[in-house]
């Protein structure tokens, strides 16, 4: 019994530290370690992170090294505790990573089309299949009126478009429509007398969306920007509820196993957009200064890898369409999401 238990407890350990090991590279002077949340760290997007690797190389003289995750609490960590020296994270998961370590910042954030921070948002999505929209429409209207008792399936808890943002949306509607005192601790679990019948997390954004496609979940949340390389739309208006996605028929993992399945927007809300941040103990001002320069820089903003053209085929992290650019930002442009803590 007692060894059992002290494996359980190393076991434990290594979950909990996974963003500590040494072999992240944080202190290394020479290298550049940059995390990277799940929803980015797939094989399909492998070479537009070290696209963006490759520029940082070239104009700062540091060796990049690309640290992928399965789990949003250790991209957080590893930034937050040093072992990373740059990530790329959800607004939620940034003011985790701050509130760990107030030395961790905000550098850049991909632009809107108008190439600044006006339009700088994307979107939550509330999706059903296909064949069940018609029962979330009031008339002409799509609602949220029967998710109640629903199997859910949320992104992680740390994600501010997979959970933060519909979270708190749910809770504001049902105790506005009303006399519940529903709060988002309400929804993170399911069962017999909580608001859903059973909630799932898919880990990532794709998670979430095959949770649903699967039969998993009848509804679940996931945002626009960590599924366009996997759906397109197949009627309707680009993120306005009613619209129906279908999954391509070469798409990557994990939607691989649910090619052609559809689901249908029943709510959609703007959030702001994810930013690069840097723990400012590892990286100093001199190099601050470097990337703030690389990442806003033409060589970054032409890279058909980085903004990827909308007739392009090619799996990248940001579509361009327009002026799309990466354009820096400081702490109190997050504060929004810090509110809805509030």
């Amino acid at each position: 019994m007692k060894k059992t238990f002290l494996s359980l407890l190393f076991l434990m350990m290594l979950v909990v530290f996974a963003g500590c090991s040494s072999s992240a590279g944080g202190g290394d002077g020479d290298t550049l370690t940059i995390a990277w949340l799940p929803n980015e760290s797939g094989a399909d997007l492998t070479e537009a992170r070290d696209e963006i690797g490759k520029v940082i190389e070239e104009k700062t003289g540091k060796k990049v090294e690309h640290q992928t995750t399965t789990d949003y609490i250790v991209a957080i960590e590893a930034v937050a505790n040093g072992n990373a020296d740059m990530a790329f994270l959800g607004a939620q998961g940034y003011i985790e990573a701050h509130n760990k370590n107030e030395k961790v910042l905000p550098l850049v954030v991909p632009s809107g089309a108008s190439g600044t921070l006006e339009d700088a948002v994307y979107y939550s999505w509330l999706a059903v299949n296909k064949a069940d929209a018609d029962s979330y429409k009031n008339g002409d209207e799509f609602g949220i009126d029967p998710i109640q008792g629903k199997k859910f399936s949320f992104v992680s808890n740390s994600s501010t478009s997979g959970f933060k943002v519909p979270s708190t949306g749910i809770v504001e509607y049902f105790n506005q429509e009303g006399d519940m005192k529903l709060t988002a601790e309400d929804l993170l679990e399911g069962g017999e007398g909580q608001f859903f019948s059973e909630v799932l997390y898919g880990g990532s954004h794709q998670g979430s969306a095959v949770n649903l496609l699967s039969g998993k979940a009848d509804v679940a949340a996931f945002c626009d920007t960590c599924v366009n390389n996997y759906v397109e739309l197949a009627d309707g208006e680009l993120n306005r509820p009613g619209a129906v996605y279908q999954v391509k028929e070469d798409a990557a993992e994990p939607f691989n196993t649910v090619v052609g399945k559809e689901f249908s927007l029943i709510s959609v809300t703007p959030v702001l957009n994810a930013p690069f941040v840097i723990n400012t103990e590892n990286v100093d001002e001199d190099l601050q200064a470097q990337l703030l320069e690389v990442m806003t820089s033409d060589d970054i903003t032409n890279n058909e890898k980085v903004f990827v053209p909308e007739d392009s085929e090619f799996s990248g992290l940001f579509k361009k369409s327009a002026d799309e650019r990466l354009v820096e930002v400081d702490d109190a442009w997050f504060n929004p999401i810090r509110e809805l803590s509030n």
